[in-house]
Parts: C-alpha cells; sequence; structure tokens
C-alpha cells in the first residue's frame, strides 16, 4: 500500500467538502424524483441525469438505491446503543431510552420516524423500501444488544441480553411506525409529538417490571 500524496492546491478538508456537496447532489435529485414519481419507478440512471453525472459516479456514492432514500441509516441503527452507552450514573438502560426518545420527540427527529407525509407515503409504497427499514430495525436491536451486553459485563449470546434488547427494540419498532401512521393519516408534526409522548410513557411503563433496574449505570 502507498502513502497518497496530497496536493497543496486541494488539501483533504476541500475534497472532502466536494464529495459532501456531490453526495449531498446526488441525494437531493433522488429524493425529489422518488417523492414525484415513486421510488420503484425510480433508476439509478434517472438519478444520474438530473444530477447530470454518470451513473457510475452515483453508485459509487450510494452502493444501494435505498441507500439514497434512506439516508440516516448509522445514525438510526446506532441510536439505541448510544443511548444505553450514554446513560447516566444511577440511570437504567429503559430510563435512558425514554429519555433519549423523548428528546427525539421533541425535536421531531426523523430517526424517530418524522419524515414528513410525502416520505412517509413513499416508504409506505415500496415494497423494497419497507423491507429496508425491517432490516434497520433488526440491525439497531443487533446493536442494542451488543451494547447491553457491555453495559452488564455479560456474553453477547446470553439470553437476557436478548430478550431485553428485543423487548425495547419492539417497542421502538412500535413508536416508530405510530408515527409513521400518524403522519400519513395527516397529522400535523406537533399533534404527533403530543399523542406519542403519551404513548411513549405508556409503553415503558409495560417495562418497567421487568427492566427498572436493568443495564444501571
Amino acid at each position: 500500500m502507498g502513502t497518497e500524496i496530497t496536493s497543496p492546491a486541494q488539501p483533504v478538508g476541500l475534497r472532502e467538502s466536494k464529495k459532501h456537496e456531490t453526495r449531498q447532489l446526488i441525494s437531493d435529485h433522488a429524493t425529489r424524483l422518488f417523492l414525484a414519481q415513486g421510488f420503484e419507478q425510480t433508476t439509478i440512471a434517472e438519478i444520474a441525469a438530473a444530477a447530470r453525472m454518470a451513473k457510475k459516479t452515483v453508485t459509487n456514492y450510494f452502493a444501494r438505491k435505498e441507500d439514497l432514500a434512506l439516508d440516516h441509516q448509522e445514525e438510526f441503527t446506532a441510536s439505541l446503543a448510544n443511548a444505553v452507552a450514554d446513560r447516566r450514573p444511577g440511570e437504567s438502560a429503559l430510563a435512558a431510552l425514554l429519555r433519549a426518545f423523548h428528546d427525539s420527540l421533541a425535536t421531531q427527529n426523523p430517526v424517530a420516524g418524522f419524515s414528513g407525509p410525502a416520505f412517509a407515503r413513499m416508504v409506505a409504497d415500496s415494497p423494497t423500501l419497507t423491507a429496508c427499514l425491517r432490516g434497520l430495525h433488526d440491525q439497531r436491536e443487533h446493536r442494542l444488544a451488543q451494547a447491553l451486553a457491555d453495559a452488564t459485563d455479560t456474553t453477547p449470546d446470553d439470553i437476557t441480553v436478548h430478550i431485553a434488547a428485543g423487548l425495547l427494540g419492539t417497542v421502538h419498532r412500535v413508536l416508530f411506525q405510530r408515527i409513521q401512521d400518524l403522519t400519513l393519516a395527516g397529522h400535523p408534526n406537533d399533534r404527533i409529538a403530543h399523542t406519542i409522548t403519551a404513548e411513549a410513557t405508556q409503553a415503558f411503563d409495560l417495562l418497567e417490571p421487568a427492566l427498572a433496574h436493568y443495564a444501571t449505570a
């Protein structure tokens, strides 16, 4: 392996900035086309033409067409694990996840499900995106299980870790879909956040008897 030589005329920061701009340009054109004509009906070639670049350039930045539509994947799959890792002294995993979820409601975070009606409809109408989203939920639960194993100093194959991750992951999965359903029903984000705040408290309360003190920092 060789060592890359950086040209003084184009420092790393500038190159990375240009890459980010190109990636954002592709994403913007893809989103516009997806919303206008549907995810399944839109081709990579059409996106490349709209962005005025080669099809290979698009695939170099986005390996799958799904990646163009669901562009918060890393943030999404890491969100629950990060909440557990960042729990406060004396705070259980359950309490940390509830606090993090309420924070996401307050900011109407897309990772919690606040995507807007047009985007929610695009996902609901696409078998490919619906399946991809299920896979992302599964990945998020898997990463949560790893974080819980670290938090409880147990092995990742411990049954308690998987049960706890399954319960916590399911609550988040249901609440995410609930936000999507209310969005599709035409409710504004503020009203959705108000409704889900109460429902989230109810949902987490169901887990309280089993997980109130689990993985306490």
